[in-house]
């Protein structure tokens, strides 16, 4: 199978998405085909590397779907790419809890059978960079610790000190470093990194990263590493697309512009397989939703742009006029922002919305939701049987307020429950990955195609 590493953090915040893109802007001007891949439920580090290869930026985690869906997702994304670069998730070893693996940069390396490269953040540290790399390598014997990139080094002595440090300890090569003076950081806001959706100058920073990256990382050496990765026998077909293609028999409009750009590539894959021609719509810049069989309206940050969407009244009477002769609408999170009957922002202005969901969605001051979580289908909706469990993600800080309508998920473990399902309306705050179950995309096909028939 494919060439291939993962490049893992010691920690959130050490540095991995700045230093995952840099190496695949670095590889990709070397001619590379590279697949870029982000471990976890992220949406934001994604789009920095889609830019940076070119190619959409695939979502890889072993809590939401199976270890068999995950390689059949990775296989089918790597058939045409030369290398396969894979960025973690918070630290190395962090995942669904204290004591499991589930989840984490480290089972997915495993289940990739993938070299890794490990980023230390040695900062205000020296011979403990050592004790620290010592440490990653001896938790899990079965990970495939191949290098080090330092991040952070201060003079040439600190970087001299720290990089002998590692190596005498484990025997691991210091394949990089970032110095601490590199201007590299990205933009940030409440739920992490700005979207490179948004445009803007983060994207034109890419450039300025990769010069630093095969400026002080040895880019040569990181191919030889991908190269000696061990090869994957190609796995069964998890049964998460159709073996045959049928060609398109609903369109179904996709909200994706700088408000919502929140999807996981393989869920809109996973929709054209069984059926879908993806139309993508701007519930900011567009007029009218159109000619669709469906509408999805993913996450992002619709209190960013909520004068915006607010002011597209024609936009919002389009949808509303379609929801009410029954097409079939899937939002979540930012979507169910969309859906509500308007945004109150961090400032306390009030921006009305679609009014398909009843309730105003409220922006608190602090995060109101984040990590994973199974819910219970509380009805029959367009994407689920009642009483179907689910597993997905939050991560969002406003509140569903003065809710007057029918739950669509009972959070399971807990009396909490979440969303909005009726007739031919699901909205809720949380995310989903369609790799999880091939019934979802199944269902809201079939959804489309009765209101298609109908119409």
């Amino acid at each position: 199978m494919i060439p291939r590493l993962v490049i893992a953090g010691a920690a959130s915040g050490v540095g991995k998405t700045t230093i995952t893109a840099g190496v695949v802007a670095a590889l990709r001007s070397r001619g590379l085909r590279v697949q870029p891949f982000k471990c976890g439920p992220d949406y934001i580090d994604p789009s920095y590397h889609a830019v940076a290869a070119g190619v959409p930026c695939r979502n890889l985690d072993t809590w939401m779907i199976s270890k068999e869906a995950l390689l059949d997702l990775f296989a089918r994304a790597t058939r045409s790419a030369d290398i396969a670069i894979v960025e973690g998730v918070m630290g190395f070893y962090d995942g669904r809890n204290g004591l499991e693996e589930a989840g984490s940069t480290a089972e997915i390396a495993k289940t990739l059978d993938a070299p890794v490269i490990l980023i230390l953040n040695v900062d205000k540290t020296a011979r403990s960079a050592g004790a620290m790399a010592l440490g990653y390598k001896e938790f899990d014997r079965n990970v495939r610790l191949a290098g080090v990139i330092l991040n952070r080094t201060g003079s040439q002595n600190h970087l001299r000190w720290t990089k002998e440090a590692v190596e005498a300890a484990t025997g691991i090569p210091v394949v990089g470093y970032l110095p601490k003076n590199a201007d590299l950081h990205l933009p940030e806001r409440h739920l992490g990194l700005v979207p490179t959706s948004e445009g803007g100058e983060m994207i034109q920073r890419i450039g300025s990263i990769r010069q630093q990256v095969e400026a002080t990382v040895d880019v040569d050496k990181l191919i030889t590493i991908c190269r000696a990765a061990p090869v994957l026998e190609w796995p069964n077909s998890a049964g998460l697309f159709l073996l045959h293609d049928e060609g398109s028999r609903i369109r179904l409009a996709v909200a994706r512009d700088e408000a919502f750009s929140f999807y996981y590539e393989d869920n809109l894959d996973i929709l054209r397989a069984w059926g879908a021609e993806i139309v993508f719509v701007s519930p900011v810049h567009d007029s009218q939703l159109g000619d669709v069989d469906g509408l999805y309206v993913g996450g992002g940050f619709p209190e960013v742009y909520a004068a915006q969407l607010s002011e597209n009244r024609s936009f919002i009477h389009s949808i509303r006029m379609l929801a009410e002769a029954g097409l079939p609408i899937y939002a979540e999170c930012g979507g169910l922002m969309y859906l509500s009957e308007g945004i109150v922002d961090f400032e306390g202005s009030r921006y009305p919305m679609v009014g398909l969901v009843p309730g105003w969605s409220q922006m608190q001051s602090k995060r109101v939701r984040m990590g994973y979580v199974s819910v219970e289908a509380l009805a029959d909706s367009i994407l689920a049987n009642k009483g179907q469990e689910l597993r997905g993600h939050e991560f969002h800080w406003s509140q569903l307020q003065s809710f007057d309508g029918k739950a669509a998920y009972r959070v399971v473990g807990g009396d909490r429950v979440d969303g909005f399902a009726e007739r031919n309306i699901l909205a809720s705050y949380v995310h989903l990955h369609f790799g999880t179950d091939v019934s979802l995309a199944r269902r809201l096909i079939a959804a489309c195609e009765a209101w298609r028939s109908k119409r």
